[in-house]
């Protein structure tokens, strides 16, 4: 089987996601990850004639990112009419979804050069989240009473016994790891500032980090999720806090303990990597970083929804025929604390192994942007480290994961 090489990767800066607020807010995505695309030809230097496909995941599939935003962007970027794109969605996962995918089109011998990427505009989303993810069909309701991601991660704290002060304390370290790596310029490399139409720079760093974030600044932050969950809305007939009870009946009560601290970042963004077959590199001068190793997905129980991280990584390391032990260092979306400290409870992950530059809590999380941000971080710390081998893995919506490992070359 033909190797998957990562060549390099980039970023955009992640802008808060919101209207009028955020750097990247008034820009359209499709110009953004357009952006990311010709930052990542001018930091190779391959001929985009020669990109087989590019595959970019998104979260949202409306809107602005509707249309097959991959193939668009492609087109904004003025590259040949000739290289195509195509969009996925798996919820949080679509982006690194997309880099697997990609990487499996090498793997099989069918491609030698392709772009796996994801894009998203936070700021374009609608703030109504009381409707789960059934889509209104009310079969799926009977099956699966599918919630808000915010209350499955409250669940998860509720069942796990993660107090509001354990979910505080990982939120705070995100913060601090973050900052440490921004004053290091640990993500320097990576970044490729984005600009207005009329050529004024829009932004050229993240701009949801809050240094100096202590458990003390925290203490005054409310519940994100409690109304919501105790609320009965309009045509339900029980809260959302009475379907966890209801289907996890050892529980008395939700424990509401995440808030906009120690949940992720609402952000906009986008990132793409470049992947190629070996002959292919070599025949033109490109230089690899790493080589995908493995990749698997996994499904668990959606109301709870994002405990499937663990499974994910399990499986992968099962196929690889590897255990925790020959991973260096660990990248866990950080899609909410407990969802983390879940994870490091399920796999026991130390806390000198995972997300050592810090997360989604302090950088935000641009649903389908993010898988490719977490593979380029996590190669750069491996380099920086010296170490050989990463799993990144995410959970996604509807109660899945996904996990990739990457090997040093």
């Amino acid at each position: 089987m033909t190797e998957a090489w990562i060549i390099d990767g980039v970023r955009s800066p992640r802008g808060r996601g919101k209207p009028g607020v955020g750097s990247l807010s008034e820009i359209h995505p499709q110009r953004v990850m357009a952006q990311v695309l010709n930052g990542l030809k001018d930091k190779v230097g391959f001929d985009p004639a020669d990109v087989e496909d590019v595959v970019a995941g998104n979260g949202s599939g409306t809107g602005d990112h509707a249309h097959d935003i991959a193939r668009m962007s492609v087109l904004d970027a003025g590259w040949p009419i000739t290289t195509p794109g195509v969009t996925l969605h798996r919820f949080c996962g679509s982006g690194q979804q997309a880099v697997s995918f990609a990487a499996m089109g090498i793997m099989a011998g069918h491609q030698n050069l392709v772009i796996g990427g994801g894009v998203e505009s936070m700021s374009r989303y609608s703030p109504d989240h009381t409707d789960g993810f059934t889509a209104n069909n009310q079969h799926l309701f009977e099956q699966y009473p599918l919630i808000p991601q915010g209350i499955s991660a409250d669940l998860i704290a509720t069942l796990e016994d993660f107090s509001r002060e354990d979910v505080d304390a990982y939120a705070v370290r995100s913060q601090e790891r973050t900052e440490r790596s921004i004053e290091e310029g640990r993500f320097a490399d990576s970044l490729v500032p984005i600009y207005h139409d009329d050529g004024k720079l829009a932004l050229d760093r993240d701009e949801h980090p809050r240094p100096g974030t202590t458990m003390e600044s925290m203490e005054g932050l409310k519940p994100s999720f409690e109304k919501m969950g105790t609320t009965k809305f309009e045509g339900q007939a029980r809260t959302f806090d009475d379907i966890c009870k209801d289907i996890y009946p050892e529980i008395d009560k939700v424990s509401h303990v995440h808030h906009a601290g120690n949940s992720s970042g609402v952000v906009d963004g986008a990132g793409a990597i470049l992947l190629s077959s070996p002959d292919f590199a070599k025949a033109h001068g490109l230089k690899a970083r790493a080589r995908i190793h493995m990749t698997a997905t996994a499904g668990a129980e959606p109301v709870i929804m994002l405990t499937a991280p663990g499974p994910a990584a399990e499986i992968c390391l099962n196929k690889a025929g590897m255990t925790k032990d020959d991973i260096d260092l660990f990248e866990i979306n950080e899609a909410f604390a407990a969802v983390v400290l879940r994870f490091q409870r399920d796999i026991g992950v130390e806390d000198d192994k995972i997300n050592v530059s810090g997360g989604a809590i302090a950088l935000g999380h641009p649903i389908g942007a993010t898988g490719p941000m977490l593979i380029q971080t996590v190669l750069s710390e491996l380099e920086r480290q010296d170490k050989s081998t990463a799993l990144i893995a995410m959970c996604t919506g509807g109660g899945m994961g996904t996990a990739t490992i990457i090997e040093r070359i």
